[in-house]
């Protein structure tokens, strides 16, 4: 097992009002820590989503585990070919290759806080998410920058099929 020791000096503080909002309902990102802020320990952003609303689809991340905290609401989250409900004060962690995906449960909001560690430059991973839905980029631009985002989707039949 390996030892990753982040390195920065300054403590790390963001204040609600002056976090960058990406998106608008029904999925809005609200970026909070970069991985370049926290000398590579984390990323972390909040995400709220409108009653049943998709967050993201399933995929893995190769170098990294995701922490999942339900602030609020319910929401659904893939875990393997596990589909697991939540509720608030729920945490779910999901470690390095194992697919996953989460949306808010049927009937409900989710505001979910979620961490990735080690680190990755995520923000404009959203940003360019935000130019998809303005229709200034396509989406099989993401395909393009799967590698730069340690973001690789993939099909889950679990997944597909949890609301049927």
């Amino acid at each position: 097992m390996s030892l990753f020791v982040p390195r920065f000096d300054d403590t790390v503080v963001v204040r609600d009002a002056e976090a960058e909002v990406v998106g608008r309902a029904p999925t809005t990102v609200k970026l909070l820590a970069d991985s370049s802020a926290s000398g590579g320990a984390l990323s972390t952003v909040r995400v709220t989503l409108a009653e049943g609303a998709d967050g993201a689809v399933p995929h893995v991340h190769h170098n990294s585990a995701e922490m999942f905290f339900l602030l609020d609401g319910a929401a659904e989250f893939l875990s393997g070919d596990d589909v697991v409900c939540a509720a608030p004060g729920d945490l779910i962690v999901v470690p390095p290759d194992r697919p996953h995906a989460f949306a808010a449960a049927p009937g409900s909001p989710a505001d979910i806080l979620i961490v990735i560690t080690p680190g990755v430059e995520r923000f404009e991973y959203f940003r360019h998410l935000q130019r998809i839905r303005l229709g200034e980029v396509t989406r099989e631009s993401l395909l393009e920058v799967q590698e730069l985002y340690d973001n690789h989707f993939l099909k889950s039949d679990a997944w597909a099929g949890r609301r049927r």
